[in-house]
This record gives C-alpha cells, structure tokens and sequence, in this order.
C-alpha cells in the first residue's frame, strides 16, 4: 500500500479507537435457557412475533419446541424459514413483509449467523421503511431502535447473537456489504446448549473456526481493549478445549456450552475492535459465489496470519499460549509458527482442507477490490495491504493438488509442542 493511503487508513483507526470509550457498545442480555422465552416476550408485552430461521432448522425440527410453547401460551407465531446460507435482500424484503402482514411486535432470529443477519435485516426495514438495505451499508447508518430482537443461536461460531453487524448479500450484483450500527445488537441472547447438539460435525467446525477467526483478528488487530484482549484469549482457550469434543460428540452438552460461550466471547470482542483480512476476503467469496462464511474464514486464516509476517508473532504467540500450544518461555517465533499450523492441522482433521474450488483466477482482482474497500480504512489491521497485495491470499487458496497430510485424529495433535521451522513467506 502506498504510504499516503496508509498514513489515512492508520489516522481513520485511530480515531476510531480514541473513540471506543464513548461509543455506545452493549452486551445483549443472555437467557440461558428456552424455558424463559415466554417469561422475556411477556416482559416486552410482545404477543406476536416474526420467527426467522432456515430451511435446515425446520428440516430437524429445531422450532418446534418453541412455536409448541408460544403457541400454547397464547402468542402467535409467524415464520420465516427461507434464509439462505449467505441471506440476501429478498430474503430480508420477504421476512418484513410478512411482519407487517401478521402484526408482528417482535423478532425471535433461530439459527446460525444467517437467521441472525436476515431478522437485523428485517428489523432495519421495519423501522426504516423507505430506505433500501444497500443505502445503509457501512457504518451508523441506521440509527433507530430496532423492534426487540432475541438470537437464539443453533451454531457456536458467528457470534452474531452479540454483534452489531448483519452482513447482506446482493445477488443481482454478485456482492456481500456489511451495515453496523449499535441499534443491531440484538436486546436478548438466548444460549441453550441443547440449541446446538443436532448440529452435523462438519457445520459444528466450520463455525467453531468462524469463531477462533473472530477471537484472532480481534486480538491480534491495533484497537485491542483490555477487555477484548481478555475475551479473545478466553475464547481461544474454550475453542482448543472444546471444539474437538463437540465435533466427535455432538451430544457432549459441557462442549457444546463452552462451545456457545466462545463464540459470544468473540463475537463480543470483535464487535470492539473489530476483525481484519480474513472477514474481508470471506465477505467477498460469499458475495461472489455463496461460499459459507465460517468455512472460507477457517482456509483463509492461516494463509492471511502468515503473510503478516513477523508483526503478528507477539501477539500469536499470546494466543499459542492460551490455546496451550506454548508458554511464556517459549520462543516468539515458534510459538507463532505451532499457532497457525494447528489451525492449517484442525482444518485437515476436521476435512475442511485448504483451498476453495470456486474461486476463478480471472475474478480475483474483482474479488480483491471488494474485500479491499470493506477492509481499507475500516479494519485496525496488523499490516496493511491493497488490492494487488491481497491478491496472493486468494492464489494460495486456489484449488491445487491435494497435500498429503500425516493422519492425525486426536485434540491432542492440535497441541503438539514439535514444530517445523518453515521460511517466512518472502
């Protein structure tokens, strides 16, 4: 990046940070279990309420519990499960008209990042009635309160049940855009664990990276809290703990509830101070091709930590010690290194691999313009890079050969204290 764009980007994070402390962050109010559902609707004198969801939630059967409980003490209950995997405009457009139609109060999101993402979308044109979704993109453009909003989340990955983000895809123009503001914090977080424990293990990974993602990029970017720094090492530790346990054993409800309380530790830490390249890149490919977010977040993150280079070694060697994969005594550059080849190690157990098949080399300049501009100057990022620099992070991750990996199957690789001493990346 050239340095008068990056004497701009570090001056916009900067104030941004000085700014932290008044801005009007919030942790949502967490239930901690279904059973009080009835007793939070009653409390915000909501008698009908917009249930969002998916397609997979009402195959298993997830919501029938809750609209069986509402329904018999006397709420009405409409439903929206057409979310898809990255949700889009119309998913949102049809979600409020039904809210309108049904004299909704309220909205219950039930499910994954994408419920999640959809029922803020919908909360924002509820309130903002004559404002299309692609004008409130970017930062504090909403600013209204929204309708009450209870996550109650099926996955432990996206934090989103805490975060102040609804990401949106466009599939007319092929592109993915965040819209942030505080009033999308939800008001209620509901974390049962019995929620999570029908989750197939491939999802269960896939959005347990998402949210070792999130811990990493929050801890390891330049607007850091004592708090956030706090919450993201807490986060990781719970993930290397745990995240093996509830793949093998979805019905392990001690994982499965650590599990959920990383992900509302990281998602609560990023929401602070943010994420970096790795949500940038991943944003773009679920724009472009509809790849899931958690499982392009989990290949691209090894990729992105090592091509910061030496600037990020302190602080994954913080995160190599919280992950117990090191100590305060063990060498920066080491520590790092067995970081980010326990991610690339948990990628090959849990068979996510390392390169995403969709990506076309022709459109990864586009790709990197997009991921560019959500990134530049918003992200407190380690290192800075430009559309060009990014370009090499998709290349790496461009389906190649197989690599043959040695076959280990136990969490006790994942901490492993051998490691290889490879070339830093030129």
């Amino acid at each position: 990046m050239n340095k008068l764009k990056s004497v701009y980007c570090r001056a916009f994070q900067t104030c941004f940070k000085i700014a932290i402390p008044v801005l009007p962050y919030r942790k949502p109010e967490t239930i901690s279990s279904l059973d009080k559902l009835q007793d939070v609707l009653k409390k915000e004198q909501c008698s009908r309420v917009l249930l969002v969801t998916d397609a997979g939630i009402i195959k298993v059967g997830l919501h029938l519990p809750i609209i069986e409980a509402l329904t018999n003490a006397g709420y009405q209950v409409s439903v929206y499960d057409k979310t898809q995997v990255n949700p889009t405009v119309e998913n949102v457009e049809e979600a409020v008209k039904l809210y309108h139609e049904n004299g909704c109060q309220g909205i219950i999101a039930l499910g994954g990042g994408s419920s999640m993402d959809c029922a803020k979308g919908v909360g924002i044109r509820v309130v903002r009635k004559r404002t299309p979704l692609s004008k409130m993109k970017g930062v504090l453009k909403v600013l209204h309160k929204l309708p009450v909003l209870i996550a109650i989340p099926t996955t432990a990955g996206t934090g989103s049940e805490c975060t102040l983000a609804a990401v949106i895809s466009d599939p007319t123009n092929k592109t993915k855009y965040a819209i942030e503001d505080f009033c999308l914090i939800p008001k209620y977080a509901l974390l049962d664990a019995r929620m999570t424990t029908s989750l197939p293990p491939f999802l269960t990974a896939t959005t347990g990276m998402d949210a070792l993602t999130h811990a990493i990029e929050a801890y390891i970017g330049r607007s850091t809290t004592k708090d956030t720094r706090e919450a993201s090492l807490q986060a990781i530790s719970l993930i290397y703990e745990n995240l093996f346990e509830a793949y093998h054993h979805g019905d392990d409800l001690k994982a499965r509830e650590n599990m959920a309380h990383a992900a509302y530790l990281a998602g609560w830490a990023f929401s602070k101070s943010y994420v970096g390249y790795v949500h940038a890149l991943a944003h773009a490919l679920g724009g472009r091709y509809g790849v899931a977010h958690g499982y392009a977040n989990a290949i691209l993150l090894p990729v992105v930590l090592r091509g910061y280079g030496t600037k990020v070694y302190p602080a994954l060697k913080d995160c190599a010690v919280a992950a117990g994969l090191a100590d305060v005594t063990t060498d920066e550059r080491i520590a790092a290194i067995r970081m980010i080849e326990s991610i690339e190690e948990m990628n090959n157990v849990f068979d996510i691999g390392s390169s995403i098949e969709e990506i076309q080399v022709e459109d990864i300049p586009e790709l990197c313009h997009h991921a560019s501009k959500e990134a530049n100057p918003l992200y407190p990022v380690p290192v800075l890079f430009d559309e060009k620099e990014l370009e090499r992070f998709y290349l790496d991750i461009v389906k190649k050969e197989s690599i043959v990996w040695s076959p280990v199957r136990s969490k006790k690789s994942f901490k492993a204290k051998e490691t290889t001493l490879i070339p830093e990346r030129p």
